[in-house]
């Protein structure tokens, strides 16, 4: 992509009602636009992150076994008064009533309409274990939005919803579910603590949190060290074997947000292994046994011919939360500093000199030579300062900065630098090439 024909509305100055970095930086780097409190359009730089850092959650979802679909961002109120939750939830619901007085709600959460689907369509044991799943836009009234896509009113999240015949097979879903967010986390870059946590409104008596570590997380969060260096399940991982060794491998060290925080226990620790830090909630895992199919009669056949009520769960990800997460885990004074996996560009190309016939031509051949090699390219041939050019690079934090210019054309060499070390290099374009894609 060359830069003259992009949407990247960059700015030098710091917006004075943005508290936090994330914030600050969306801003300035011209990924998002705030068009109400809390709400936001995406632009062209944050809805290429957003989409990157969705396809790894779903590519691991699809992994563990969970089938995708897509559910509506209004539902009905009587479902909700089904359950019960329509007048527990509160005013963070926003409410509707359509031309016809019918009442309607822009959904918070999904585990009254799954559960209608699944009763719909699903009555054997034989058709379970099932997981459904979507991504999806929510809102929620929140009374104080603040810190930009961290705590907004409109967010894309990915809800996954598992169904099982008992207790048993129910957490053997939510295992699948804790290694799978483990694995999602990891690809982006990010180490990523299951904290045990408070269930909240969607009910049930088994729920984590995985935090990763920020200053300017909202939850005060205390773990032990050694949750720091316990490497994800990653790719090779069985998910149809049994996954309680790989649970317990974390769940075995103390981990806990300030809600179920027990002092004596985490002052029992060895003082060294002691984190008492500030946290960012990415993702929320429950399990809810029989909260929502007792009320709504989701039941199917069981073996023996009688009827039994589903037992469920619900696997939360914050799709946008974390593009703002990943970027309080990951910046500078300049700027963000992009994890690959999920940068905008994998390389920002850059022209110092752009009328000069001999520059232009050895900007054009690596610009071909980079995209031929699978790689996503921002190409900045503006007649700008070159000045200008690197503090916009170093803004947006692509993991690659390629510079060319008229000696390193007369030497036959690019400077390449990563972004995370600031480390730099000369060398020829087939080697800053492969440089590069060993290093992705």
């Amino acid at each position: 992509m060359r830069l003259s024909k992009y949407f990247l509305p960059v700015s030098k100055d710091v917006p004075a009602d943005a508290a936090i970095a994330s914030h600050q930086l969306m801003l300035r780097a011209g990924m998002v636009r705030q068009n109400g409190a809390g709400i936001y359009s995406w632009l062209p730089l944050g809805h290429r992150v957003l989409r990157k850092i969705e396809q790894i959650v779903r590519e691991e979802m699809n992994r563990a076994g969970a089938v995708e679909m897509l559910m509506p961002t209004l539902q009905q109120a009587d479902l909700w008064r089904e359950s019960g939750r329509y007048d527990d939830y509160g005013a963070e619901m926003l409410r509707i009533t359509d031309r016809h007085e019918r009442d309607m709600l822009y959904g918070p959460t999904n585990e009254e309409l799954i559960t209608d689907v699944f009763r719909s369509f699903v009555k054997s044991y034989r058709q379970l274990p099932l997981n459904l799943y979507h991504i999806q836009w929510k809102f929620r009234d929140e009374i104080r939005p603040r810190f930009g896509v961290m705590r907004g009113r409109e967010f894309l999240m990915k809800d996954a919803y598992s169904f099982d015949i008992d207790a048993e097979a129910a957490r053997r879903s939510y295992q699948k579910m804790f290694c799978a967010y483990l694995n999602a986390f990891d690809r982006m870059g990010l180490t990523a603590i299951p904290m045990k946590a408070d269930p909240g409104p969607i009910g049930g008596d088994l729920s984590h949190e995985f935090i990763i570590l920020a200053d300017t997380g909202e939850s005060a969060v205390f773990c032990d060290k050694a949750l720091l260096d316990i490497p994800a399940p990653g790719a090779d991982l069985d998910f149809d074997s049994d996954l309680t060794a790989e649970m317990e491998k974390r769940t075995q060290y103390y981990a806990a947000t300030d809600e179920k925080h027990d002092e004596a226990a985490f002052e029992a620790l060895p003082k060294e292994q002691q984190v008492a830090a500030r946290g960012i909630e990415v993702g929320h895992i429950f399990y809810f046994g029989t909260k929502y199919s007792e009320p709504m009669n989701a039941s199917i056949q069981t073996s023996e011919g009688d009827k039994a009520l589903i037992h469920g769960g619900s696997y939360g990800i914050g799709v946008s939360r974390l593009v703002g997460g990943i970027i309080e885990a990951s910046h500078d004074y300049k700027g963000i500093i992009w994890p690959d996996a999920v940068a905008p560009f994998d390389v920002g190309l850059i022209s110092l000199r752009p009328k000069d016939d001999a520059v232009a031509t050895a900007c054009e051949e690596a610009y071909v030579a980079l995209t031929e090699a699978g790689l996503d390219v921002l190409y900045d041939e503006r007649d700008e300062r070159p000045g200008a050019k690197f503090a916009t690079m170093e803004l947006i934090g692509l993991p690659w900065q390629m510079t060319i210019g008229p000696k390193g054309v007369e030497k036959g060499v690019v400077e390449l630098k990563r972004r995370e070390t600031g480390e730099t290099s000369e060398l020829p374009l087939a080697e800053a090439l492969a440089m590069i894609k060993g290093g992705r």
